[in-house]
């Protein structure tokens, strides 16, 4: 194989798919900074926040799941959040291994100040809303396919 035959085999940053969906996601993060910081959050504590406000209480290995997050990753954020006194970290008498999350009264108050996010986001991606919906579901879909395939291989 040649110079130009290598160049030509070693894979190209514009024909990977992973490339556009880890700048996107990175973008779109970035501008969740903003609204963010009048609740005080990070994004992955808004991811957080927004799981405990639709579901209540659960423990830190259903959160987990949710979020797609380890117990290593989520370990110092729930920290903060307790710090900051949004949520309480406890763990059972019966089982002291798990840890249960649930809402403080501050947590609870700042739902209402987080209902204006997805406001303040709309437009942060130019696509049509029927796009936005497609993209979002493909996404979706994708994410339980990888999830379903992790499920069978363990």
């Amino acid at each position: 194989m040649n110079g130009t035959q290598a160049l030509e085999a070693c894979p190209r940053l514009e024909d990977q798919l992973c490339f556009p969906l880890y700048a996107c996601a990175k973008e779109v993060v970035r501008q969740y900074r903003e609204p963010l910081e009048e609740l005080h959050l990070t994004y992955t504590q808004y991811l957080v926040m927004l799981v405990l406000w639709e579901h209540g209480g659960m423990t830190e290995g259903e959160l987990g799941k949710k979020i797609h997050l380890n117990s290593g990753t989520l370990a110092p954020l729930l920290k903060r959040l307790d710090k900051s006194g949004y949520i309480h970290r406890t763990r059972p008498v019966n089982n002291e291994r798990q840890l249960f999350l649930s809402l403080t009264e501050e947590g609870e108050k700042l739902r209402e100040k987080a209902t204006r996010v997805p406001q303040q986001m709309q437009g942060c991606i130019p696509l049509s809303e029927e796009e936005l919906l497609l993209l979002r579901d493909l996404l979706k879909r994708a994410l339980a396919g990888m999830d379903d395939r992790i499920e069978g291989s363990a």
